[in-house]
């Protein structure tokens, strides 16, 4: 089993920022993708930023993030980040982490690829 804690979230303006953390424990492999989802209320759970954990490839990210928000590693800590910045209310939504396993992000975020997943973390942003 993988246990993913989010942590990070919070209530901030409209043009704030706020840095999401994401710790993995228990069974992993080097290769996997680890990737950040949110969902707002009556809205599907869509795919924000995912990061193939061995490098070569460039981080997935929604159209609608990009290049506001920021995914990044840690290794030793088995530790994946969102910096996200410029922030919008449209950006308000529960956030989770997700890992998958021995897989790339190749071709987007699914939900039904990821099997592993944390408990979210509450990101509200007000106008």
């Amino acid at each position: 089993q993988v246990q993913l804690v989010e942590s990070g979230g919070g209530s901030v303006q409209a043009g704030g920022s706020l840095r999401l953390s994401c710790a993995a424990s228990g069974y992993t492999t080097s290769r996997k993708c680890m990737g950040w989802f949110r969902q707002a209320p009556g809205k599907e759970r869509e795919g924000v930023a995912g990061i193939y954990t061995l490098g070569g490839m460039p981080p997935y990210y929604a159209d609608s993030v990009k290049g506001r928000f920021t995914i990044s590693q840690d290794n030793a800590k088995n530790t994946v980040y969102l910096q996200m910045n410029s922030l919008k209310p449209e950006d308000t939504a529960m956030y989770f982490c997700a890992v998958k396993l021995w897989y790339n992000c190749y071709g987007g975020l699914r939900t039904a690829d990821f099997a592993f997943w944390g408990q979210g973390t509450q990101v509200t942003v007000s106008s």
